[in-house]
């Protein structure tokens, strides 16, 4: 660097002497060994940098060896113990084996013994097992049956339900002139009296009965799942008419008939749905001994049941 500046100096010197194109000759060639003097300098302390850090490197090097060097002398004298222990135990196994052959025989003898045993019980339990599992697979077909019968009868209930509120509707008009509608053991009744459909002594249907047996068979005619029984009812009053009809059987059954041909009179009712019976006096919602009771027993009853061929069939499988 001295040196550079002397030259420098010398230069200045004789700038009255020298020309101006050697004198920039001169001065680039100072700038350029002034930036080889600053990227010299870098990689110096580049390099120093390096150093620091291969010593540092070197230091962590040393210590896991010595770290690894006194686990692998604590691992050396910890085999040493554990083999002087095997080598005992060794001993200690053979001196047995020479002295128990007899025992070990008789040991061998008993395990073969429970080996069969063991064998036995395995296909004991194997057929057990397989016992089980076809049980099991039959339990699973149950219940995936009983799940299926509560989904029908449930969708039974709940059409059963649909169609009550749906004749409730249909019928408001009727209240009070002895028509209802109830439920009764999974069934639904819609009891009708004698005075909204007959006169008395008589199995002809009167109008007003007509205008409610046509929105009853509207309603049917759009469920065409529901089995339909009608049923004719009487009190315990003999019949005397001048008819054909003998007693209140008949005239019962004949009641139960005059509903069935006023229902059929919607083409949309399929006939192999209805039943007509008649159960005369015998079936009594009151008492025969008021004239209140007597008009209450004088009645024809539908019966609508949801169809139970799909449980049956399921019931059946």
């Amino acid at each position: 660097m001295k040196k550079i500046l002397l030259g420098i100096l010398i230069l200045a010197s004789l700038n009255a002497c020298v020309s101006s194109k050697k004198f920039k000759e001169l001065d680039d060639k100072y700038i350029k060994t002034r930036s080889e003097n600053v990227e010299l300098k870098d990689q110096l302390d580049s390099l120093q940098n390096n150093k620091l850090k291969c010593s540092s490197a070197l230091e962590q090097m040393k210590f896991d060896y010595d770290n690894m060097k006194q686990q692998y002398e604590t691992l050396n004298k910890l085999y040493a113990v554990k083999d002087n222990a095997y080598k005992k135990l060794q001993a200690s196994y053979d001196a047995l084996s020479q002295s128990s052959s007899q025992t070990l025989a008789y040991e061998a003898q008993k395990s073969q013994k429970l080996l069969k045993q063991l064998e036995k019980k395995e296909q004991e339990l194997a057929t057990e097992s397989e016992r089980l599992k076809k049980l099991k697979a039959d339990l699973d077909k149950k219940s995936q049956r009983v799940d299926q019968m509560e989904a029908l009868i449930a969708e039974k209930d709940n059409k059963l339900k649909a169609l009550k509120e749906s004749l409730k509707r249909s019928l408001t008009s009727f209240e009070g002139q002895g028509l209802e509608v109830h439920e009764k053991d999974g069934k639904l009744y819609i009891s009708m009296e004698n005075k909204l459909l007959f006169p008395s002594g008589s199995w002809t249907v009167k109008q007003n009965g007509k205008n409610a047996i046509n929105k009853i068979a509207k309603i049917l005619s759009i469920n065409p799942d529901v089995e339909i029984n009608i049923e004719g009812h009487t009190d315990n009053v003999p019949y005397h008419g001048k008819t054909a009809i003998v007693d209140n059987w008949d005239l019962s059954v004949k009641r139960a008939t005059s509903v069935v041909r006023q229902l059929l009179k919607n083409k949309n009712i399929d006939p192999k749905r209805l039943i007509a019976s008649g159960r005369s006096k015998y079936h009594p919602v009151a008492d025969n001994s008021s004239a209140a009771g007597r008009a209450k027993n004088r009645r024809i009853e539908i019966i609508l049941n949801q169809n139970m061929d799909k449980i049956m069939k399921l019931l059946n499988d």
